[in-house]
């Protein structure tokens, strides 16, 4: 593939969502088609251009470089986060064509708010300075707010409220970091901000402010509040585009900040460890509040908190022994991505089948629904931290960055959070063998929506057994500061 044509790839990554926006919004009683159809094309799109990638690759839209113009920028790490969104969007929209089917009212909403969405989240990935982060990332929390309240009645409207005021006051923190960077540096360019900045009280205050609106918005412990009201009451396609790719949105930014602009500053021992402790407590805190539930959507929502913890320990860890922290919360976030969107959907098909989901009362569900058990058993595998599975690589790699650093706290907290994680998935397992004390109705689900949920979940066993591949792409650019690779993904 010539370097011309590769340049173009992440630039029709973001206009072909926003073609199928525009399309299922005027043809909004067609608009699933142009939605898969878009779906399909970005997933393509995707992986041609991770097979294309040896360099980095910065795209001047229009013509007009930085500082003046807007700059698009992939490199490894945007290109694994493109690939999730890409794997995940597609499983998602498959799945939402025939869970919407029979709620032609609430798909026509549904498709124009999740293609507008995707279409900020790509944009999120490529941006190449902090105020069109900030633009993507206010149009990312609008949409995701919008579809957060599809679901109807007092519970999502409860939710989305909430998640709308958390989302506003994180990206106001986010712009007054901005605003000072920018009157302290005289731009907004990552790149041009990481050669220019320097330990003074204006940087150290744009930092504060920038990470505190962001774990707002990522619901790190203790701003984790909003979360499983609001990924609880959703409609199944929307918890699990929430859950697998919203937050990771946030995290995302926050990454780059700190590998890109703030590095030089040489942060405080106090400062990383903080973080890591804020997401330590995460991953308890959350893990107990998941055993406790009684309701099947709110116990993931409330494992994705967790889940989110672990995402933190890379800062302590990162600063102790450098880069390898760093694959291994790439590595994690991408199998969570998978594994909850699964876990969603496979909550969504019992909530479907039978009306209801307490744990209490699934009532021998394993008879009825197998393949989503089996979606929801695989998934689970990941979020637990078992072998074969992403999850597993992920906190594998995390527990010898622990070790390497002598941080054995750390190891205590990745160990008892996976051992929590499985007392409350086999919780739900073992109710989905035995009989309830009262019988419920049962409804039909298509075999579709079961299915697309296995996919998902098989993927992460796939990560479990293809972890070159991965590892490679992160590599190229050395986003994180690791060895560049000659040929990856070629």
């Amino acid at each position: 593939m010539d370097a011309a044509r590769v340049s173009l790839l992440p630039v029709l990554l973001i206009l072909l969502p926003l073609a199928g926006a525009l399309l299922s919004f005027v043809f909004r009683r067609q608009a699933v088609w142009p939605g898969i159809a878009s779906a399909a094309g970005v997933f393509v799109i995707a992986v041609a251009l991770a097979f294309s990638l040896t360099q980095p690759q910065r795209y001047p839209v229009g013509g007009w470089g930085a500082p003046l113009g807007i700059d698009l920028v992939v490199d490894g790490l945007s290109l694994i986060m493109l690939l999730m969104s890409a794997t995940v969007g597609l499983g998602i929209s498959l799945y939402a064509g025939y869970y919407f089917y029979s709620k032609p009212q609430i798909a026509r909403a549904f498709w124009p708010l999740w293609l507008g969405l995707w279409t900020a989240l790509n944009g999120l990935f490529l941006s190449a300075d902090i105020f069109n982060l900030y633009v993507t990332l206010e149009l990312l929390g609008l949409s995701a707010v919008a579809l957060a309240a599809l679901g109807g009645g007092a519970a999502a409207l409860s939710g989305a409220m909430r998640y709308l005021l958390v989302s506003l006051l994180g990206s106001l923190l986010y712009l007054l970091g901005v605003a000072l960077l920018y009157h302290a540096y005289g731009s907004v360019d990552i790149a041009l901000l990481g050669e220019r900045i320097s330990a003074q009280p204006v940087s150290l205050a744009a930092l504060v402010l920038m990470t505190s609106g962001l774990i707002l918005k990522t619901a790190l412990f203790p701003f984790h509040f909003w979360l499983p009201p609001a990924h609880a009451s959703a409609s199944s396609p929307v918890s699990a585009l929430l859950s697998a790719l919203v937050v990771k949105a946030s995290f995302y930014i926050l990454l780059r900040l700190w590998l890109e602009i703030f590095q030089p500053l040489e942060f405080g021992w106090g400062f990383t460890q903080l973080l890591g402790l804020l997401g330590g407590v995460a991953v308890l805190w959350g893990s107990l509040q998941a055993l406790r539930q009684t309701r099947l959507k709110l116990l993931i929502a409330y494992s994705t908190v967790a889940q989110l913890g672990y995402l933190f320990l890379g800062f302590p860890l990162a600063a102790a022994v450098g880069p390898a922290a760093w694959q291994a919360v790439i590595y994690l976030a991408l199998s969570h991505a998978l594994a909850k969107a699964a876990m969603f959907m496979a909550a969504g098909n019992i909530l479907q089948f039978g009306g209801h989901d307490r744990i209490a009362d699934l009532d021998r569900v394993v008879q009825r629904l197998p393949v989503s058990l089996a979606a929801f058993a695989i998934a689970g595998i990941s979020i637990m931290g078992l072998p074969p599975s992403g999850g597993f690589i992920g906190k594998w790699l995390l527990l010898q960055a622990a070790i390497a650093a002598g941080q054995w706290w750390w190891v205590a907290v990745i160990l008892l959070g996976g051992m929590l994680a499985a007392a409350y998935l086999f919780r739900v397992v073992g109710f989905a063998f035995t009989r309830a004390p009262v019988s419920h109705k049962a409804n039909a689900v298509p075999a579709g929506m079961e299915w697309i949920a296995l996919l998902l979940a098989l993927g992460t066993v796939l990560l479990g057994l293809m972890v070159s591949g991965p590892l490679g792409w992160l590599a190229i650019g050395t986003p994180l500061g690791l060895p560049p690779v000659t040929g990856a993904g070629s």
